[in-house]
């Protein structure tokens, strides 16, 4: 097996029974990891012995709540995420597609199967099961699940270092509860299979010290998920040829469920904090509710039903706070709020990349001095600039115009503020921004220089794309 990156490919046959290689096959080589992407028809199919299977089952509480919770418990979960700079850690989660290196095709769910009990016994994983199913692993604060189109997931564990961030990436790279989301989708959305399906990313996940902290890292955080969309734009392709973006991952999400993606402008409201957030939450249409190692589909009722006891599915039954962590995973803004902040504006990439996000928002949002000036450079961005910059940097990249310049100088200056703030950290961590420096300093995204080679030395073969990606 070998791995690569993301879906800097998503390649499916006329007949859509699975990504179709362009051009010659190459034999006597084994499965790998790649950035292709699974098609919906492929992925439907042997949903649960052929197929990929469902990811890590969500958490659940044996014990039923006999009072209901209140809106206080919901804001004080999300406020117990508050911790002391000292005690602030770096996670990341980065996702793969696994394919046959002989016919480009996904990997099966035997073939996954495979690979983590592979690993559960080479590397000492603990096996996550579903019925006779191994749909995950996990070893202490890391875990590896399985997304609805066959990705591999590392969630890795919170460091305190962007060293020690790499290492896990770099061991990871050496090792090797979406049927109702399936079924929803489409009736809330164009691209909502897509998403599932043909696409993968990498996000860093980071802390707050208070409530006041949280609203402005929350801030920058989406100010500038379409300038980090620029710089790791990767995903140009699509069934075989450029698909008109430089970033189709984050264009699916501008029509997959607005009810629970965007770039929620709310944020930026005097009044915003971890209630108004649950407020949000509370209305954002549910998926499912977990019980007895099931998913029951709750789809189109609300939280704030399920805290009355008003699901019909479930009569009479309150929730948990488990029940309450499960739904806040089912939201997918630009940037999450959980008891720590998501920023889920990549795409993935190689392993160089994988450091390189990390790197860049712990020197923004880490740093003091770095936070505000990009607080203050943001402040006066409208609603309808952020939303335009969303829109827009997935098809133009760093061309995209913004005000008196163009997003690539907004690049460059967020850029420097990240290095300064790395500095200030102490840690020696500025190397991992060197693969950042050189899109941003020649202004061209991954995906140009993915499409360029295409053009030229691939000769329009996109194979090759496979190859390059390949971990």
């Amino acid at each position: 097996m070998a791995v690569a990156s993301r879906l800097a490919v998503a390649r499916v046959s006329p007949d859509g029974a699975g990504p179709a290689a362009a051009g010659r096959r190459r034999r006597g080589r084994p499965a790998g990891f790649a950035s292709v992407g699974l098609p919906p028809a492929a992925a439907r199919k042997g949903r649960r012995r052929g197929g990929a299977v469902a990811a890590s089952p969500p958490t659940e509480e044996a014990v039923q709540m006999t009072e209901p919770l209140t809106k206080d418990d919901l804001v004080a979960y999300l406020a117990s995420g508050c911790k002391p700079k000292e005690n602030w850690r770096i996670g990341t989660e980065h996702e793969k597609f696994g394919f046959e290196v002989d016919t480009l095709r996904p990997i099966k769910y035997d073939q996954i199967r495979d690979i983590l009990n592979g690993l559960a016994e080479r590397f000492d994983w603990d096996k996550i099961m579903e019925e006779d199913n191994v749909i995950g692993l996990k070893q202490g604060k890391q875990s590896i699940s399985l997304e609805p189109g066959g990705q591999f997931e590392l969630s890795g564990a919170p460091l305190e270092t962007l060293h020690q961030t790499c290492a896990e990436v770099n061991s990871h790279l050496y090792q090797g509860r979406y049927e109702i989301m399936r079924n929803y989708m489409p009736k809330v959305g164009t691209l909502g299979l897509d998403m599932m399906f043909r696409t993968c990313t990498v996000q860093v996940n980071l802390d707050f010290s208070s409530e006041k902290d949280m609203i402005r890292k929350f801030r920058a955080g989406l100010a500038l998920q379409p300038i980090a969309t620029a710089i790791f734009a990767n995903s140009p392709f699509k069934e075989g040829k450029p698909n008109g973006f430089l970033s189709l991952r984050s264009h699916i999400w501008t029509d997959t469920d607005n009810n629970r993606a965007g770039m929620l402008p709310f944020v930026f409201d005097d009044s915003f904090g971890f209630e108004h957030y649950v407020d949000y939450a509370l209305d954002v249409p549910m998926y499912f509710v977990y019980r007895n190692k099931k998913y029951i589909d709750c789809t189109g009722m609300s939280f704030r039903d399920f805290m009355q006891g008003k699901l019909p599915q479930v009569p009479g039954e309150l929730p948990t706070l488990n029940d309450w962590e499960n739904h806040l995973t089912t939201i997918f803004p630009e940037v999450r709020l959980k008891r720590y902040l998501e920023m889920r504006g990549a795409d993935g990439g190689p392993w160089r990349r994988l450091c390189a996000l990390p790197a860049f928002w712990v020197g923004l949002l880490y740093d003091e001095e770095s936070l505000q000036s990009i607080l203050d450079m943001t402040s006066d961005w409208t609603i309808e600039e952020r939303e335009m910059l969303r829109r827009k940097v997935p098809v133009t990249g760093f061309k995209t115009p913004f005000r008196d310049g163009y997003v690539r100088h907004l690049a460059e200056e967020v850029l420097t503020l990240a290095k300064n703030g790395l500095e200030r950290r102490g840690y020696k961590e500025v190397g991992f921004l060197r693969e950042v420096e050189q899109v941003v300093s020649t202004g061209v995204t991954p995906a140009e220089r993915l499409l360029n080679l295409y053009e030229t030395k691939w000769q329009r073969n996109v194979d090759r794309v496979f190859e390059h990606l390949l971990y």
